[in-house]
């Protein structure tokens, strides 16, 4: 009896309010302009009973399959076509009834548009009575097509004002930045894309969450884990304060002097009030100065790096000009285990830290970051905090 006991819902009251809502708005807007578009007067109706139920996947569940356009018009139309269909070649409704149903289920994983009101829709069409007699067809069109179309109109409008993705599409596979065929760093320990492929389909039944929703879960369990095994370490209890910075107008010569004479790789670029508008690196001066080559590179560099004494020059002059930006910084109070798969899979050497202003309060590199977790394994495998 245990199934029958409904679990605990993890939503809070104000992501249940904004459901509600969505899906108030959507169905009077769908009558609304239905009446606008039909006329008052006219004898079809305005609004048809499933379309109910489609604005409670829309707007309660925006990220299922289940909810998505496709689903949406595709298994709406498609199973009013089949119980339509079943109403006309069948004489026995009762047997119609079922067989609509049925058939539109397995028309809807056909051609991949599963929706549940796709069901009620072909019941509708074999018991709707006269008025669906007498439309044939067009009931398809009106009012199922049009209730549809406007519904997925307003879920559109409505979930992304409220900062709900939709449509939700599945993710790209991520290039490889490092350029190899060789799996991102990230992915080499721990379940693959593959390994949750081949688990779903061991699985063989339809789950109301997207593959890729659910790839995202699993690796933030597995985040939350680490933090949990590395105990409370943010980004301020690592970071080097004494931080080596230049400002736009800071010039090429100056930059390359700061980089050698401090032994740093990296210069957080800062305005006047110490906001981090970019970072220039050793990569930046290597790629500006076309030293892709080590042929004559000392050369080079002097000449690119060496102010002009002409007002006018037609190479960069200072650090702003080279520099890479926008910058990925990250907040004092971020745990270093969300740093790893910024370094490790997008290639960053250095982080600059920044405080809730954005003030430049420190920088992370990647040996900041190794050391850390070093530390961290070794002093959590002693029992320490």
């Amino acid at each position: 009896m245990r199934g029958f006991v409904p679990t605990r819902m993890g939503v809070d009251a104000r992501e249940r309010f904004r459901a509600a809502c969505g899906a108030l708005l959507g169905i009077f807007l769908t009558a609304l302009v239905s009446r606008a578009i039909l006329g008052p007067s006219t004898a079809l109706p305005l609004l048809i009973a499933p379309i109910g139920a489609s604005a409670v996947l829309l707007f309660a569940v925006p990220s299922s399959p289940l909810a998505q356009p496709w689903s949406l018009l595709g298994g709406n139309v498609l199973s009013a076509i089949v119980g339509i269909s079943c109403a006309t070649w069948i004489n026995d409704p009762q047997l119609a009834a079922a067989v609509a149903v049925g058939a539109s289920i397995i028309a809807m994983f056909a051609l991949r548009c599963l929706h549940p009101p796709g069901g009620a829709i072909a019941l509708s069409a074999v018991l709707g009575g006269s008025a669906v007699n007498v439309q044939g067809y067009q009931y398809a069109l009106w009012p199922v097509g049009l209730n549809s179309l406007l519904l997925l109109a307003v879920a559109i409008l409505f979930n992304n004002a409220t900062r709900r993705r939709y449509p939700h599409p599945p993710q790209l596979e991520h290039a490889n930045v490092h350029g190899t065929t060789d799996s991102p760093p990230g992915v080499r320990l721990g379940f693959t894309p593959g390994d949750l492929d081949e688990v779903l389909k061991q699985y063989n039944q339809v789950l109301d969450v997207s593959r890729d929703d659910l790839e995202t879960l699993f690796l933030q369990t597995e985040m939350h884990a680490y933090r949990r095994r590395f105990g409370e370490i943010t980004c301020a209890d690592i970071m080097s304060r004494d931080v080596v910075t230049v400002e736009f107008g800071t010039t090429l010569e100056e930059a390359w002097s700061l980089l050698r004479r401090h032994r740093i790789k990296a210069l957080p670029v800062i305005d006047r009030a110490r906001r981090v508008i970019g970072i220039i690196t050793q990569a930046d001066f290597l790629k500006q100065a076309n030293l892709d080559l080590y042929e004559r590179f000392d050369k080079k560099l002097h000449q690119f790096i060496r102010r002009v004494a002409r007002t006018h020059s037609d190479k960069p002059e200072v650090a702003g000009q080279i520099m890479s930006a926008p910058v990925r910084c990250a907040s004092v109070d971020r745990h270093i285990v969300e740093l790893v798969p910024l370094m490790s899979d997008e290639s960053l050497h250095h982080i600059p830290i920044i405080d809730d202003e954005r003030r430049l309060v420190g920088i992370v590199t990647q040996s900041d970051l190794v050391a850390a977790l070093y530390r961290g394994r070794v002093t959590g495998g002693q029992g320490a905090p």
